[in-house]
């Protein structure tokens, strides 16, 4: 088992360098092409391109990370899935068996798998990373999650895997998570942190019926009742959170700090990135946003963060997968930018200014 670093200053976020807007503007507007004919491949091409500060921005060893924890609020009956699950999804993601492993596969995309905090004992595995904080957050239902500084070492956690990974070169990283409960976690966060109602946050995560949803929206409610003090960005992350949440919102911060494009999944790693945005606001220019997740609430999320995502398929899976079904996309806008002939050097007559 790893063990964690201790609790000390979250990583700061510089707001992204503009300066070769112009410039990477003007290559794009005078390729062979109407301009802005290839739509959000434009803006994401311009967008990496400030991100690595280059007007030939490259996709280098993407990779996805996902997180897994367990949730004390599961024992209020939120989910329809036993908690054991967390534990045995991470087997599965161990064992390349998942929609996370084909998809990430098919993106071309480095996997890691992390222990953030599972209440399951797992069996060793040379594929895992094992950093748990504890063994599952507490019942926010009852009391906090986590304490602060369970919270700030979840997030160092997070921000040091994407160091390592930063460090071999990777320049496009996404996260993804799996946690029995998670949505619930989700949901409380975005309520406090967007100022939204619960309903509108609340969703039938992986597939609860009326009676169940009745029971996670009146759980919920009566929790952000209990915590109705809780507001400071950490003291939200810490109260309603997971590990894994917290780990991903570290990781947010050290990824924007490295000057990397940040690929965003969906409803939950959205929550994780509520928190991450709350405390440096400027995280929020080194994002990509995936896709729409089929999940409730998410476009109210996407819409607080002046989102826009590339993709729409009525997903709702999460461990990252929307996420790397993106990475083809980042290449293709990197492919054009450089390999597309200018009017000029195709001899190509541009139009009539």
């Amino acid at each position: 088992m790893t063990s964690l670093p201790a609790p000390s200053a979250l990583p700061e976020v510089e707001p992204l360098d503009q300066s070769l807007r112009a410039e990477l503007q003007h290559i794009i507007d005078t390729k062979t092409k109407p301009p802005g004919s290839l739509g959000l491949l434009e803006a994401l091409a311009c967008q990496m391109g400030l991100i690595q500060h280059s007007t030939r921005p490259v996709v280098q060893r993407p990779t996805l990370i996902v997180f897994a924890g367990d949730h004390g609020i599961a024992a209020e009956g939120v989910s329809p899935y036993p908690q054991a699950v967390t534990a045995q999804m991470v087997a599965n993601f161990l064992a390349g068996g998942a929609a996370v492993n084909a998809l990430s596969r098919v993106a071309g995309m480095e996997l890691e798998v992390v222990n953030a905090g599972i209440s399951t004992p797992l069996p060793r595995s040379d594929g895992l990373i094992d950093i748990p904080v504890a063994a599952g957050t507490r019942n926010f239902a009852q009391e906090p999650a986590m304490t602060r500084e369970q919270a700030l070492a979840a997030m160092q956690a997070g921000a040091a895997r994407v160091r390592h990974h930063a460090a071999l070169g990777s320049n496009v990283i996404g996260f993804g998570e799996m946690g029995i409960a998670n949505t619930s976690a989700a949901a409380c966060l975005m309520s406090r942190l967007c100022g939204l109602p619960i309903d509108e946050c609340v969703g039938r995560g992986t597939g609860l019926d009326d009676a169940g949803l009745a029971n996670k929206r009146n759980v919920l409610a009566a929790a952000l009742a209990h915590h109705e003090a809780s507001h400071e960005p950490l003291d939200v992350l810490a109260t309603f959170g997971g590990f894994e949440i917290a780990m991903m919102a570290g990781a947010y911060l050290a990824a924007a700090q490295a000057r990397m494009t940040i690929v965003v999944d969906g409803f939950i790693a959205g929550s994780a990135l509520l928190a991450a945005n709350a405390i440096a606001p400027s995280v929020r220019d080194y994002c990509v946003f995936a896709h729409a997740s089929n999940e409730a609430g998410h476009q109210r999320m996407l819409e607080h963060l002046g989102a826009r995502p590339l993709l729409s398929l009525d997903m709702r899976l999460g461990e990252g997968t929307g996420a790397a079904l993106a990475v083809p996309l980042l290449r293709a806008a990197c492919a054009f930018i450089n390999e597309m002939a200018s009017f000029e050097s195709a001899g190509v007559a541009n139009r009539e200014a």
